[in-house]
């Protein structure tokens, strides 16, 4: 396995700039494992393909307005994006500017000062602020857009999904951003159910795998939660014959991290910490049915996990499927369900 078995071609006109509004009206890609036909409808159509007794597992994560500017001591311009919260006050924080060292002292822009207290790899640092910074980012922090989308977003909640409610993320588990309130209504008003997981998405979502062997890519840590009253109501799914179909990526690595916590006669147990779970062609999914999914990046972790759920060679092709019929790609672009 190579990580060039994951690439393909992809017009750049493709990569959406902007979403669809209303957010359910985006195009919805249907494939069955067992079968070759695909069908291609609107997302507000996923109802037909769901029955009475499913889960819908949804990440409920939130994201933060982390992208904040500031000065260094010097006077030199920096940009830091806040990545993960290690205390009250201290940020693990991808850092944008020259010589930012252990030891920079940082004033932000109409906000606290903060000092660059230790180097991580690569661009990243533990940043200590001088006060909480979580009322700044409120007022002066930028939404964090993937780097592949240039236009402005004119509603930063548009970046959101509907249900978003527990803060920390990087960026949206954008599978997600497809539901709207009316949507969920009707889908529970046909007897299909949610569950509410949270996995706060890191920058892993954007990075391509550079290394040649996939195994030796290191994936970094995301916080993850699955609780006991939703551990039930998925084992209970799971018993009563109903499927566990995971929404986006994010959704899958938690109800699959949470199936390791599992006793005996469950499907998963209850979860909440850290997960390094990188899942390639040749994985044995325990929990997930279907997944809700957008289409992802080449050489992509991401893309890499819905490989091994559907196929190598069968995501390929339904990719250059795509390509054919100018589906939307990334983030605010259309969506897959894989049955």
């Amino acid at each position: 396995m190579k990580t060039s078995d994951f690439n393909y071609d992809l017009p750049g006109e493709l990569i959406a700039q902007t979403p669809v509004e209303p957010r359910h009206a985006s195009r919805l890609l249907v494939m069955k494992r067992d079968r070759p036909e695909l069908a291609h409808t609107k997302f507000w159509n996923v109802t037909d393909y769901l029955q009475p007794g499913d889960l819908l597992v949804i990440n409920q994560t939130r994201v933060i307005p982390a992208r904040i500017f500031g000065k260094k001591s010097t006077g030199g311009k920096v940009e830091l994006l806040l990545l993960r919260r290690v205390d009250l006050t201290t940020w693990e924080a991808l850092v944008g500017g020259k010589k930012v060292h252990s030891g920079t002292r940082l004033t932000l822009d109409g906000g606290p000062s903060a000092e660059v207290v230790a180097e991580l790899e690569g661009p990243r640092r533990l940043v200590q602020f001088a006060e909480p910074v979580e009322t700044y980012l409120a007022a002066a922090g930028q939404m964090p857009l993937p780097p592949y989308i240039h236009e402005r977003l004119a509603d930063p909640e548009r970046y959101q999904t509907v249900y978003a409610r527990e803060t920390g993320s990087a960026a949206a588990p954008t599978a997600g951003l497809h539901f709207t309130p009316e949507l969920m209504t009707r889908l529970e008003a046909n007897g299909v159910q949610f569950a509410r997981v949270t996995l706060h998405v890191g920058l892993d979502t954007f990075a391509p795998v550079t290394e040649d062997d996939p195994l030796e890519h290191k994936i970094h840590t995301e916080w993850c939660e699955l609780d006991a009253d939703t551990a039930a109501q998925i084992n209970r799914t799971k018993t009563q014959g109903g499927r566990v179909i995971a929404v986006g990526t994010t959704s899958v690595r938690t109800l699959e991290s949470a199936a390791r916590t599992a006793t005996e006669g469950d499907a998963v147990g209850g979860y909440s910490g850290p997960t390094d779970l990188f899942i390639l062609p040749g994985y044995k999914f325990r929990v997930v049915d279907a997944m809700i999914t957008n289409f992802h990046l080449p050489k992509s972790t991401l893309l890499m996990l819905v490989s091994a759920f559907a196929g190598r060679e069968r995501i390929l092709e339904v990719y250059a499927e795509a390509v054919r019929l100018n589906y939307r790609f990334f983030s605010f672009g259309d969506a897959m369900l894989i049955l």
